[in-house]
């Protein structure tokens, strides 16, 4: 997959929203933000990693001691964050995965792993404004990259919240219908790129499986076979921390 190709699809699909959104509506999937924070989110995400990689940067502190005040209009606001995009793009292009960075995930201290996860903070908050701006018809994550986008959430979210320490109270299958990816995962946390039959089954297209992740669906939107109480406290889990 292409992730900067993905990452400039939903970026742009979210600022093309945004341009006739209503700065001021609630954002039902992250209810304590305006469309207004929201679109400042995703722009000082995507300044800070940017600004990270440009710096080569061990040390979170030194990047965000230097993050640039928020804008005061709408219109100054967007295009800020359009401006963001671009020079996110540019220096992801400009490095190798292999550059050592410093990011939040222990076993993946480089651009690569930036690179990857970028794709599903523009999607997951470019669904947040479209679901915003027309309720229940924003359009699904691209199946690739919404199955990605999971395995690179067990992989490196997971460990934080499920693990020997926290376990869960069963194991879990889940199962992407609509393009490959399959995972079983361990009470313990450990993840299995398998097909293995567990206590519970969550099945489902990938972008709401990855949206139910997020929280963004409801479980009721994809297929729970098995322990129903089990689906619950796994999806509560990433949410605990």
């Amino acid at each position: 997959m292409d992730f900067l190709a993905e990452i400039r699809r939903e970026s742009d699909r979210f600022y093309a929203t945004a341009d006739r959104a209503d700065a001021s509506r609630t954002v039902p999937s992250c209810p304590e933000w305006s469309i207004a924070d929201l679109v400042w989110h995703l722009a000082e995400v995507q300044w800070f990693w940017s600004s990270l990689i440009e710096t080569k940067a061990t040390d979170p502190g030194s990047v965000e001691g230097g993050k640039p005040s928020r804008p005061d209009s709408y219109s100054e606001l967007l295009a800020f964050g359009r401006s963001q995009v671009d020079r996110l793009l540019s220096i992801l292009d400009q490095n190798d995965d292999s550059t050592p960075v410093w990011t939040w995930a222990p076993t993946d201290q480089s651009v690569g792993f930036i690179r990857r996860h970028q794709v599903q903070e523009a999607a997951v908050h470019r669904w947040d404004i479209e679901n915003a701006t027309e309720p229940g018809r924003a359009a699904p994550i691209a199946a690739d990259a919404a199955s990605d986008s999971i395995d690179e959430y067990l992989t490196h979210s997971l460990p934080w919240v499920v693990n020997e320490k926290k376990p869960l109270t069963g194991s879990v299958h889940l199962h992407c219908t609509d393009v490959d990816g399959e995972w079983f995962i361990a009470p313990n946390g450990q993840v299995e790129r398998v097909h293995a039959k567990g206590d519970v089954a969550i099945r489902g297209a990938a972008s709401d499986l990855l949206l139910a992740l997020y929280t963004r669906l409801e479980l009721s939107a994809v297929d729970v076979i098995g322990d129903d109480a089990l689906a619950a406290q796994f999806i509560a889990s990433m949410h605990n921390d």
